[in-house]
């Protein structure tokens, strides 16, 4: 997701790339390796790790094309339709921490705890960017963050943080607000449709072979 952005940014969705991966562990892994390993699947990766990037990348494509994404953009105040995608991703991560219990039936503490969990236990097999983003993520609870909504817009104003000229997110808190009932109806519309093709595109993920992974035991990812 916010495809035009990302290398600018931090990543921002982890929530749902963990959900729509769960609950398979080294997909969830892949759902976080997603953002880090850029270029082509060959091998380089262990085999489920590489699956979750697969489908982490087929989800970005499939949110960034989809109609319902396209409409919420032009619905940005103009000064901000350019960083929609990266407030969009932060929002959703938010709606889905709120409506959690309609999409899962693990109680969102226990479930963050569990992707810990999964992701501590890979943690060899993940890249640089990866480990370093894992143990921000762990010390300070970053998937449990979102369910307060002022989450949303502090987070928009640290990525902005980034940017070369000045931070054109410091205070996107007041510019939000006229957009977040309509952020939040978009959700509740997008999120079952993206999680039926997750589901159907994770299936089909574990029924293609690939080539077999170049790691070897012990060796870390690129």
């Amino acid at each position: 997701m916010a495809a035009a952005l990302r290398r600018h940014a931090t990543p921002v969705n982890f929530l749902a790339h963990f959900h729509l991966a769960w609950p398979d562990e080294g997909m969830v892994a892949g759902g976080l390796e997603g953002d880090y390993y850029k270029g082509a699947l060959r091998g380089q990766l262990p085999e489920a790790i590489e699956r979750g990037v697969r489908l982490h990348r087929a989800i970005d494509a499939y949110t960034d094309e989809h109609p319902v994404v396209a409409s919420l953009r032009r619905d940005f105040p103009v000064g901000l339709r350019r960083y929609a995608g990266i407030l969009i991703d932060l929002s959703f991560d938010h709606f889905l921490s709120k409506y959690w219990e309609h999409y899962c039936d693990i109680p969102l503490g226990q479930f963050n705890a569990r992707v810990y969990s999964a992701l501590l236990a890979q943690e060899h097999a993940l890249s640089d960017g990866s480990r370093r983003m894992l143990a921000r993520m762990v010390e300070h609870d970053i998937l449990g963050l979102y369910l307060d909504w002022e989450t949303v817009p502090a987070s928009a104003a640290r990525i902005g943080q980034r940017f070369r000229r000045g931070n054109p997110l410091a205070d996107v808190g007041r510019d939000l607000a006229p957009v977040r009932a309509r952020l939040e109806g978009a959700f509740l519309e997008f999120y079952p449709e993206l999680r039926a093709f997750s589901a159907s595109h994770s299936d089909r993920l574990n029924q293609t072979i690939f080539p077999p992974s170049n790691i070897a035991p012990g060796r870390k990812s690129p």
